[in-house]
């Protein structure tokens, strides 16, 4: 019987087909579970219901399944738990933790940046009350705290919330639950103990520990893999036209994941069936040997 006391997930937003940066990261997370003998978990974040579709869904769960990563329970739906996300947000509003906020993008235009590039919210909004009615966010109201924690990859991180992020949204204006709070929602409601994820998401870790804090979740143990970027040095995506990872070929692609975790197989298994290279693999996953840096281009085919 698999022991509870590891509980992993990999959590894609269905906007298209999964890329060879989409495998890298969910390998990661798969062979940390099967490697420590623990559950590993999928999670649909399909909260923006405009981008995303069920047909996208279906595609990444039989990519993930040709490539040999099993998961454990019944997929978790984000656009299904609406409820879930409303009830902590009346959770913080019982504490004061959040405001109404009627800023639009153009009124933050000129907001400072952050070394991620992302916007600092100025505050403007905190001390006014919004008009019954009027179109408005919630923001966490972030006090001055600095949130350290420990990164299995990177080691021990800190970051200045209020300078560097600001008073942050956990519900959009346009009524959608945002990133930051259905993530904590859902990893508490799943019993999720590990994350493995892309160094994308390695700031956003501080906001999430800073909302299980007021919320009285658990916060689960961080690791942030490096990003796949392209020849032109561009984090793989969607965005920069990734190619869908190949349905012929798989072992190779696997090996070639492996390889960019700090993993590469023996030369003798790259030619054997996908399972027996992940078996390997999860035999002698080491995390401490995934490369350091955050970014790793991918090699030319």
């Amino acid at each position: 019987m698999i022991p509870a006391s590891y509980v992993g997930r990999f959590a894609p937003s269905p906007t298209g087909p999964l890329h060879f940066g989409s495998l890298v990261a969910a390998l990661a997370s798969w062979l940390d579970a099967r490697a420590l003998g623990g559950h590993w978990l999928v999670r649909m974040e399909d909260l923006d219901r405009l981008r995303c579709s069920q047909a996208a869904a279906d595609i990444i769960l039989r990519q993930l399944e040709a490539y040999g990563l099993t998961w454990d329970r019944a997929v978790l739906v984000q656009s299904r738990r609406d409820e879930a996300y409303a009830a902590a947000l009346d959770a913080l509003r019982a504490q004061g933790a959040v405001f109404a906020c009627t800023c639009t993008r153009s009124q933050l235009a000129d907001a400072p940046r952050n070394a991620e590039g992302e916007l600092v919210y100025p505050g403007t909004c905190r001390l006014h009350a919004v008009p019954r009615g009027e179109h408005h966010a919630w923001r966490v109201r972030v006090q001055d705290v600095s949130v350290d924690f420990v990164d299995r990859i990177r080691g021990v991180l800190q970051q200045d919330l209020a300078r560097e992020v600001g008073d942050f949204v956990v519900r959009r204006a346009d009524g959608l639950f945002a990133y930051q709070l259905a993530v904590v929602v859902d990893d508490a409601f799943q019993g999720v103990t590990h994350v493995v994820r892309g160094a994308d998401l390695l700031w956003n870790t501080p906001r999430q520990i800073y909302l299980q804090r007021l919320l009285g979740l658990p916060t689960p143990i961080y690791a942030h893999v490096p990003l796949v970027t392209n020849a032109a040095g561009q984090k793989l995506s969607k965005q920069t036209l990734a190619p869908a990872l190949p349905e012929t070929g798989r072992r190779a692609v696997l090996a070639e994941a492996l390889a960019a975790l700090g993993h590469p197989p023996p030369a003798e298994l790259v030619g054997t069936a996908p399972a027996d290279l992940l078996g390997w693999a999860s035999a002698h996953w080491r995390i401490e040997n995934v490369p350091l840096h955050p970014t790793i281009a991918k090699p030319l085919a």
